[in-house]
């Protein structure tokens, strides 16, 4: 095999590939409902004019006969006035007529056995093409349902992939780790530069709530005696009011022991600094 066949066939093989990797099923489907729609206004256009060639045989069939009737008339009429040359003359000029119409006759009958079978035709032709376009949309139903099946089971083998997992997991930790550190800042932020009076009495206050609810919880189990019967209001009004005159003591107390406590935290922090 020379040169030149060898690059004519490697050419030609380079082409077929890229127009078979080219071809749509759903345009290349409309584009052959297209032409064969095409075909179909041809082919009624032929069948067209085949009828309009019957309607023009069948009538000059019917002025072909109408004419030799004439003439046959024409041969009795001089008959009847005794001129037997212009009888004989008149039935020729019949037999000329009824020759053509016997040819016009015979055209007629194929050319309507001609549109007859072209009729027939031309109706199988709209069922193909009725029926091809009813294919057509299924053809192009069962594609996108293809195409779409593709996708998940490729999106499927994406998420199979162990990379993809792992990748996510190392996101997920590395996320943990962000919002530890922040959770970390802020509780030093607090502790160096909030109200630490008012964070112990929080962490007091949170403290005695789960204490209540685990109190709570031992009664209801029956693990703890239960809760004393409260005393009548008028008690409880006289023990509120009875303790109202040494709040302020109190608070005065616990305003010192605040102060106290801060001087000792100061003096703890200087120290710490000092030693750095």
């Amino acid at each position: 095999m020379g040169i030149f066949s060898r690059l004519a066939q490697l050419i030609k093989s380079n082409l077929n590939d890229l127009i078979s990797r080219s071809e749509d099923p759903e345009k290349m489907l409309n584009q052959i409902l297209l032409d064969m729609n095409s075909q179909l206004v041809e082919a009624k256009k032929q069948v067209a004019t085949s009828i309009a060639d019957e309607k023009h045989l069948a009538k000059q069939f019917e002025q072909e006969s109408a004419k030799a009737a004439d003439w046959e008339r024409k041969a009795m009429m001089a008959l009847r006035a005794g001129n037997e040359g212009l009888a004989k003359e008149a039935l020729a000029r019949k037999r000329e007529h009824d020759e053509i119409a016997a040819t016009f006759k015979d055209q007629w009958a194929k050319q309507k056995a001609s549109v007859d079978q072209l009729k027939k035709a031309l109706r199988l032709l709209s069922e193909k093409i009725e029926e091809a376009g009813r294919k057509k949309n299924v053809l192009i139903a069962r594609k996108k349902r293809a195409e779409a099946q593709k996708s998940i089971q490729e999106t499927m083998s994406g998420l199979r992939d162990q990379s993809a997992f792992e990748t996510f997991d190392r996101m997920a930790q590395k996320i943990d780790q962000i919002e530890a550190e922040a959770e970390a800042q802020t509780e030093l932020a607090e502790e160096y530069t909030g109200d630490q009076l008012a964070s112990q009495f929080a962490q007091l206050e949170k403290s005695h709530s789960a204490d209540d609810d685990l109190m709570a919880l031992k009664r209801k189990m029956g693990l703890a005696p239960a809760e004393e019967a409260k005393p009548p209001a008028e008690n409880v009004q006289a023990r509120v009011e009875a303790p109202a005159a040494t709040t302020p003591q109190s608070e005065q107390d616990e305003l010192a022991a605040a102060l106290e406590e801060m001087e000792a935290e100061q003096v703890q922090e200087e120290k710490r600094k000092a030693g750095r």
